[in-house]
């Protein structure tokens, strides 16, 4: 039985396209990396179940496990397996190419996430099942960039260990909170006529601006509602990101569109937030000759948090030296805290070098990242 070597791995994840879409064209299954990654990890004496997500049998989740012990009980490091599509004339190699130059290796999904799984593959398959007293688990979700379809399939699971590390690129540093989202789309809809008398039909522009100023006003609100320290933004943002209505000056328009994007503070929820912004929005337009619609874009993630004083926490903070922070940029944690794991989310890369041409990964995080992820695995799954 021979050790998986990260670097081969690394090179065979990233030449696998696994990207996630909400573009047909573009969505692609992670079916074959899946697979694959099942096949190695067999090899040196993990059990593997692969998990279909409904409807879609070419995207699945991965959960790998060794060693002995209680079930639930242990360590899990998790990460996705799928990328953001790509913008080919943006990159100086090919994204499908693991390639090093200026000690970085680059590729799509290099950073964000293919390394991490690569890295806990290799700590992983070095340890032998007799040496572990509580099992040890990868997890290898599908589906994140798009909609946390993967981790909401897992959801319906029983928790397949104690203690989990999510592998985002957080340059090594321990995360314990991070800000919700959800996305949504308001639609005023009207009555086309002719420009020349307004009684002709019921301008759906007309509408969308007492329906934007509705949610500005909730957005200036939720600044000041409430403030925690820590994140980089210390309250709720509300982004007004696109808009689209009418087809010609001469035309009363009949339809128009808004896009939000709404991320927001641990104690708040999206049911809650969703539900005030339809009121806030209906009412705006109480006596308006034009009706509103509401349709989700992304029905949302909650935001995660995990006790300061918590074990995972504080084993990270020890191995890495860096106190555990907050960030406004989402991830699975929140369902994986929901099914009972302790949860952190921490991995090699930085975060701002995701989701963009020439995403690379830098030499040195490997040493440090291989140095961390072989202590957790002696705290929770051999003492």
């Amino acid at each position: 039985m021979s050790d998986i070597a990260w670097r081969p791995l690394l090179e065979e994840l990233v030449a696998t396209r696994t990207i996630s879409s909400d573009d047909p064209a573009l969505d692609c299954g992670n079916r074959p990396a899946v697979e694959a990654l099942a096949a190695r990890l067999e090899r040196v004496g993990f059990d593997c179940r692969i998990q279909a997500l409904p409807d879609r049998d070419d995207k699945a989740n991965l959960i790998a496990t060794k060693g002995g012990g209680a079930p639930g009980d242990g360590l899990a490091l998790a990460g996705h397996i799928d990328t953001v599509p790509f913008d080919a004339e943006g990159w100086d190699s090919d994204p499908f190419v693991l390639t090093e130059r200026n000690d970085r290796l680059y590729g799509l999904g290099s950073t964000d996430m293919k390394g991490f799984l690569a890295l806990a593959a290799e700590a992983a398959s070095r340890v032998d099942a007799k040496q572990l007293a509580r099992p040890l688990t990868l997890i290898v979700s599908a589906d994140e960039e798009c909609g946390m379809d993967g981790a909401r399939a897992l959801a319906d699971m029983a928790a397949p260990a104690r203690f989990c590390v999510i592998g985002e690129p957080t340059s090594l540093v321990p995360i314990r909170r991070h800000k919700g989202i959800f996305m949504e789309r308001i639609e005023t809809r009207g009555a086309s006529g002719h420009s020349s008398n307004p009684a002709h039909g019921a301008n759906a522009i007309e509408a969308m601006h007492r329906a934007t100023s509705a949610v500005r006003a909730l957005r200036d609100e939720l600044i000041e509602r409430q403030r925690v320290a820590g994140f980089p933004v210390p309250h709720a943002t509300l982004n007004l990101g696109a808009i689209r209505g009418g087809d010609a000056a001469n035309r009363i328009p009949a339809r128009c569109r808004l896009d939000i994007d709404l991320r927001f503070l641990p104690d708040m929820t999206i049911d809650g937030l969703r539900a005030e912004l339809h009121e806030r929005v209906r009412a705006a337009l109480s006596d308006s000759d034009c009706t509103v619609a509401f349709t989700p874009l992304f029905d949302g993630t909650p935001a995660f948090e995990t006790a300061g004083d918590a074990e995972i926490v504080a084993a990270c903070e020890q191995l890495t030296g860096h106190s555990a922070q907050s960030v406004d940029f989402g991830t699975e944690g929140a369902y994986y805290n929901a099914m009972g794991m302790q949860t952190v989310v921490m991995g090699p890369g930085d975060i701002a070098l995701a989701h963009q041409p020439n995403e690379y990964l830098a030499l040195d995080q490997i040493g440090p990242a291989q140095r961390i992820l072989a202590g957790l695995i002696r705290r929770f799954c051999m003492n």
